[in-house]
């Protein structure tokens, strides 16, 4: 109301609060969750999809339970992986952690 006719207050009254200093906290709050916690996720996800995508047969991997193989065969939501000599298995896709550099497997 205080648009075209000031506000009159009681001696010694103070003015209500502002709203927009009132909200101010929580923008702050959701800004800072946005920049440290939000952003840094959605981009670990996006390089995790890219890698996932980009796997060939070939690559040596390890699944986000441990386990170290080689890719054999790519279907769309399955990776067999060659574990052991002769010993095959299938592991989702999503599951796949990190791509090794070649030779690690005879290495360990």
């Amino acid at each position: 109301m205080g648009l075209f006719i000031q506000d009159a207050f009681a001696q010694g009254a103070t003015p209500p609060p502002d709203p927009l200093f009132s909200i101010l906290p929580l923008v702050l709050v959701f800004v800072v969750f946005y920049f440290f916690l939000i952003r840094p996720q959605t981009k670990r996800q996006k390089e995790h999809k890219e890698m996932v995508a980009k796997l060939a047969v070939g690559d040596e991997v390890v699944t986000a339970g441990g386990v170290l193989g080689q890719v054999t065969e790519i279907g769309e939501q399955f990776i067999e992986l060659e574990v052991a000599a002769g010993v095959r298995i299938k592991v989702q896709r999503h599951t796949i952690g990190t791509v090794l550099p070649k030779g690690t497997i005879k290495s360990a």
